[in-house]
C-alpha cells in the first residue's frame, strides 16, 4: 500500500512541475535568411553542468522555425546542426512559460595551411 501511495505522489509532483513552450528561429548569420531542415537538439543539464540522458531533436521548417511545448524548467543545452554551417551550442536557463530563441549559424572559417603559398607573407618569413 505504501509503494502505491509513493508512486502516486511522485506522479503528482511530475504533473505539477512547470514546463515551458520554446520556439526556435534559426537564421544564417551573414544574411539573416532562414535555415531550413536544421537539427535542433535539446538536452537537460543537471546542477553540476553535466548533460543528462534523454533529449529531443527537432527539425526546422522552410521558415527556419521549430518549437516544442513541455520543456521542464531548469538548464537546457541546445545544439543546432545544419549542412554547410558551424555547429551551434549554448546552455539556456528555462525559467518562464514561453521562450523565443533566435539562433544565428555561421559559415565555417577557412583553414590555414603551412603547405600553401600565402602572397601576403614574405619568402624569407616563416609561418608562426
Amino acid at each position: 500500500m505504501l509503494a502505491v501511495g509513493a508512486a502516486a505522489q511522485r506522479d503528482r509532483r511530475a504533473e505539477e512541475e512547470p514546463t515551458a513552450a520554446i520556439s526556435f528561429l534559426v537564421l544564417k548569420d551573414d544574411n539573416g535568411k532562414p535555415v531550413r531542415n536544421a537539427a535542433v537538439i535539446m538536452h537537460p543539464v543537471n546542477s553540476r553542468g553535466k548533460q543528462q540522458r534523454g533529449g529531443m531533436e527537432l527539425k526546422t521548417d522552410s521558415e527556419g522555425k521549430s518549437s516544442f511545448d513541455g520543456v521542464p524548467y531548469g538548464k537546457l543545452r541546445v545544439q543546432v546542426l545544419a549542412q554547410g554551417f558551424q555547429t551551434f551550442g549554448e546552455d539556456y536557463d528555462v525559467n518562464q512559460a514561453k521562450m523565443d530563441l533566435t539562433i544565428k549559424l555561421k559559415r565555417p572559417q577557412g583553414q590555414y595551411s603551412v603547405y600553401e603559398d600565402h602572397p601576403s607573407q614574405k619568402k624569407d618569413e616563416k609561418p608562426h
